[in-house]
């Protein structure tokens, strides 16, 4: 039977740390409809003369663009308020362009075709008769709801309202119907709530009216509708409608659940979010050359005793007084878990004690989980008051499956955009943070700015500053370009759209700021300062005091090494007992390579000693 060797498991230096991402929670699967207004008030101009219609279907084909690459989701399109009928139930003034299924090139090449013939294939309605008893909005939600009524669970079921009609039944003159159709409509609403779906809104501005949003509130605002609560403010230009649709596209997912425990049994049910995350390249798949059809890659171990298919997973092994330490897949994963408690309250510090060096990584926002453990919001609620109004904020130490690390929750209070919750914050480990004064090889003494230079050089900045910068308003231009040609390959375009690369410097801004920059240099080298010959001679004194700092290095691993006896550790083979930096020293001192895992390191020690 084969084994696999359990070497170099139990170092902490050749652990990596555990990724707080939950890749399953965030590639979430959705079935989303498209519910498009088409009445009257969607021929107003929008922006260029151009209707509200026009520009909405303009804005959902880019988000298809962008879904179809970012997303593996079912999209459906409906228009309601038309001419034409066309839906199961027979209701009037909806139209079913597209039902829920996968996103296609073909799909969307065929929704950019629709914009010329809309009127002609589909229509709009004027207007609604005054004294309806139906309504089209009414009818949509229901259509709508029966198409995304599906068995398939761990699946998020949405409907995206685009609109600019605020008043849906404002043409409705009888004031008990009116009355009625927005009760029954609100209705509608709650049951599609019932059956798991969220309903959003996307408003759009005229330029003569400011879309209110009360009406509408009624119908997205409800109870578990995190999302929906946060819709953005109605659009007046096409940039911000596709922002717009581009936002709830990744909106808010939990990365993770946890339990905050305090004191004696007492646990708290957390949801954490990450504030922003990376974007990255899609992940790649292999593809059948004939067909392009998607390949399956299959592994399977074979016993090399008797040629079997092995059915379990291998079992592990650690070499002890010569003999094989059989241990199974849970044996490892209870000695490399450090805690089985995910979050625990330690105690509490002064917020002065809390420095920005110390945020050394991208920081979590949590929340309570009241469907988990309840009663949750209400602790975590008191704990929250309580840190705001004593200006505290709790330690905590934070344990996964191998990895043991204190946090900072610092509470968070509404304000704007944001939302009462806590903040995690990753301290530092105690050689994390080094003060520069103690490695400077300089033995010169440092200069010091006048007041004047110091003057001049806020002036400098100043003028350099970017003004309500982002890190989330910037875009990845390789990231762009790669989109950007998967879109002409897919759609089957002969030209590729030209990328904006934002990451440039801004040339205008700093030929303004030159003259600053000008005074600055002068102030502080002089007007007869030669950049060249001060680079020239920068670079020879680099190079001398790096060759330097190398041989001083040298100098001290081989006083190090003089303390082992590195043959008698070798032929005891308790190299392996050593850390790397340890082996390290050895290395150092014999000029051999520093690159490479423990063993590798051993191997070269080994290799050097002869043995």
């Amino acid at each position: 039977m084969d084994y696999r060797s359990l070497s170099g498991l139990f170092e902490d230096e050749e652990e990596e740390q555990e990724d707080t991402y939950d890749t399953d929670l965030l590639a979430n699967k959705e079935y989303l409809v498209y519910l498009i207004d088409s009445g009257c008030d969607m021929m107003l101009p929008f922006e260029k003369g151009e209707s509200c219609l026009k520009w909405a279907m303009k804005a959902v084909e880019e988000n298809l663009k962008k879904r179809i690459i970012a997303r593996d989701d079912k999209v459906g399109i409906c228009f309601f308020n038309t001419l034409k009928k066309k839906n199961i139930q027979e209701a009037d003034g909806v139209y079913v362009w597209s039902e829920l299924d996968d996103l296609s090139a073909e799909l969307i090449r065929n929704f950019r075709s629709l914009h010329g013939s809309f009127q002609k294939d589909i229509g709009s309605q004027v207007t609604a008769a005054a004294n309806a008893r139906e309504h089209p909005l009414h009818d949509a939600l229901w259509v709508v709801q029966a198409m995304l009524r599906s068995g398939v669970k761990n699946v998020e079921k949405s409907v995206v309202i685009i609109t600019n009609n605020d008043d849906p039944f404002g043409d409705i003159n009888d004031a008990f119907v009116r009355k009625d159709l927005e009760r029954t409509t609100i209705q509608r609403a709650l049951d599609a709530q019932d059956l798991g779906i969220n309903i959003e809104l996307v408003a759009l501005n005229t330029p003569d009216k400011l879309f209110d949003k009360t009406f509408y509130n009624m119908i997205t605002q409800f109870e578990g509708n995190e999302d929906a609560s946060q819709d953005s403010e109605p659009s007046s230009r096409f940039d911000d409608l596709v922002d717009t649709l581009r936002r709830r596209m990744y909106k808010k997912r939990i990365v993770r659940k946890m339990l905050l425990t305090v004191g004696s049994g007492t646990e708290i049910a957390l949801k954490t979010y990450a504030l922003i995350r990376p974007a990255v390249p899609p992940s790649h798949i292999f593809v059948d050359s004939r067909n392009n059809q998607p390949l399956k890659i299959e592994r399977t171990y074979i016993c090399s005793d008797t040629g079997a298919l092995m059915h379990e997973p291998l079992k592990r092994f650690e070499e002890y007084q010569g003999k094989k330490v059989v241990f199974s897949v849970d044996d490892v994963s209870d000695i490399k878990r450090i805690s089985s408690v995910q979050l625990r309250l330690l105690g509490f510090k002064s917020m002065s004690c809390l420095q920005p060096y110390h945020n050394l990584r991208p920081s979590t926002f949590i929340y309570p989980d009241e469907v988990a453990v309840k009663g949750s919001t209400c602790a975590f609620i008191a704990l929250h008051r309580a840190m705001v109004r004593l200006n505290k904020y709790a330690l905590a130490c934070l344990s996964s499956r191998a990895t043991f690390q204190l946090v900072a929750l610092v509470a968070q209070e509404e304000e704007g955009d944001s939302t009462n919750g806590m903040n995690v914050i990753y301290l530092p480990y105690s050689d994390d943070i080094r003060p520069a004064e103690k490695y400077h090889t300089s033995i010169s003494p440092i200069s010091k700015a006048s007041e004047e230079q110091v003057e001049m050089a806020t002036d400098l900045i100043k003028k350099l500053h970017l003004k309500n910068f982002s890190v989330t308003d910037i875009q990845d231009p390789a990231l762009q370009k790669q989109y950007r040609i998967i879109e002409a390959v897919g759609l089957e375009e002969d030209d590729i759209s030209e990328i904006e690369d934002e990451t440039l410097p801004d040339s205008k801004r700093i030929e303004r700021a030159s003259f600053f920059a000008k005074i600055f240099k002068n102030s502080v080298f002089g007007e007869q300062y030669d950049e060249e010959e001060a680079e020239s001679a920068a670079a020879k004194e680099k190079g001398g005091a790096a060759a330097q700092k190398r041989k001083a290095a040298a100098e001290l691993a081989a006083t190090e090494a003089q303390e082992y006896n590195w043959v008698q550790l070798a032929d005891a083979g308790k190299l392996k007992s050593l850390t790397t930096e340890q082996l390290k020293i050895y290395l150092r001192a014999n000029g051999l390579p520093l690159l490479g895992k423990k063993d590798i390191l051993i191997n070269r020690i080994l290799t050097h000693l002869g043995k």
